[in-house]
C-alpha cells in the first residue's frame, strides 16, 4: 500500500454569488464516501447568497466566510490551510461552484493518478461551452504580448499555446497549465511550493501555479478519459464589467511575466503596449455597441 492510500481527502469549493450552482454541486458530492471533509470558502457574497449556502446541511460541510472578496488564490489558500489543520497531510480537490461531476469513481481514479511519482497536480478533461479544455502551454512574455492583440491572438493561441490532438492520445498527458476550475493536489505539494501566490486577482493563478510546480520538477497531469463539466456560471460577468475584467487580467499577466518569467525591459514595454492597445480597441467597440442600442 502506498503512503497516499492512507491520506484523507478534502474537497474545497470557492463560492461567489452562485448559490444555485453550489447547491447542485453539494447535492452531487455530499454522499461520496471518498470525501472526508467539504469546505466552502465564500468570497464575501451577497447576504441572500450567503444565507442560501448556510442551508447546505451535512456533517462533512464547513463554511468559511471571508470579510471581502480575497480573490481565487487567496480563497484556495485559506481553505487548504484550514483543511490541512483539520485532516493533517491529505489530498485536496479544488473546485469552482459551477462544476458537475458524473460519478464518485471519477474522483477515485483521479486520486490514484495523484499518487504517481513526480506528479504535482492532476486534473480531468473539462467540458465547457461544448468544447474540451485539456490544458495549454505556459506563454513566454513575447507570446503573451502577441496574445494581447485582438483577433490576431486566435492564430497564435491555436498554433503555439494549444497542444496538438495527438498529445492526448493516451490515458493521461503531461501539460504545462490546466484550468483552475477543478484540480487535485496534495497538502505536501502545496507546502513544497509555499501555496498559491496571492498577488493576482481572478486571472493567471493557473499559470503561476504551473510555473511553481515545474520549478520543483513536479508534473501537471491531465486525465483524458475522465470528464467533468464546467457549467460556466455567469456570476463574474454580472459583477465586473468587461473592460474592468480586461484591466485586471492584464495586471495579472504583467505580474506573472515579470515575476516568474523574468521579462526583460523590451518585453515589459511590449506587454504594456499591447495590453493598452487591446483595452483601447475594446473600449471603443463596446462604446459603439452601446450607441447602437
Amino acid at each position: 500500500m502506498k503512503l497516499g492510500d492512507n491520506l484523507k481527502t478534502g474537497f474545497i469549493i470557492i463560492h461567489y454569488n452562485d448559490s444555485e450552482s453550489i447547491t447542485n454541486l453539494i447535492n452531487n458530492i455530499k454522499d461520496y464516501k471518498i470525501l472526508d471533509k467539504i469546505i466552502i470558502v465564500d468570497n464575501n457574497s451577497k447576504e441572500i447568497e450567503k444565507n442560501q449556502i448556510k442551508q447546505l446541511s451535512s456533517p462533512k460541510i464547513e463554511i468559511i466566510e471571508n470579510k471581502k472578496n480575497m480573490g481565487f488564490a487567496s480563497a484556495i489558500n485559506i481553505g487548504c490551510k484550514k483543511l490541512i489543520k483539520e485532516l493533517g497531510p491529505c489530498k485536496i480537490i479544488i473546485s469552482n461552484a459551477d462544476i458537475i461531476i458524473h460519478k464518485e469513481q471519477d474522483i477515485k481514479n483521479l486520486l490514484k493518478e495523484l499518487d504517481k511519482e513526480n506528479v504535482g497536480l492532476v486534473a480531468p478533461t473539462i467540458i465547457e461551452n461544448n468544447k474540451l479544455n485539456r490544458g495549454w502551454k505556459n506563454p513566454s512574455p513575447l507570446m503573451d504580448s502577441l496574445l494581447n492583440l485582438i483577433y490576431i491572438h486566435r492564430f497564435f493561441r491555436k498554433k503555439y499555446i494549444f497542444y496538438k490532438e495527438k498529445h492526448y492520445e493516451g490515458k493521461t498527458s503531461i501539460v504545462d497549465v490546466v484550468s483552475g476550475c477543478f484540480f487535485l493536489i496534495t497538502s505536501k505539494t502545496l507546502e513544497t511550493i509555499q501555496f498559491l501566490d496571492e498577488n493576482t486577482f481572478l486571472y493567471y493563478e493557473e499559470n503561476i501555479l504551473a510555473k511553481k510546480l515545474k520549478d520543483k520538477n513536479l508534473n501537471t497531469m491531465i486525465c483524458n478519459d475522465i470528464l467533468v463539466i464546467h457549467n460556466h456560471s455567469v456570476s463574474i460577468d454580472k459583477n465586473l464589467k468587461k473592460i474592468k475584467k480586461l484591466k485586471i487580467q492584464k495586471q495579472s499577466q504583467y505580474y506573472f511575466q515579470t515575476t516568474y518569467n523574468h521579462a526583460n525591459w523590451i518585453e515589459k514595454i511590449l506587454l504594456k503596449t499591447t495590453a493598452c492597445i487591446s483595452r483601447l480597441i475594446l473600449t471603443v467597440f463596446y462604446y459603439l455597441k452601446d450607441l447602437r442600442k
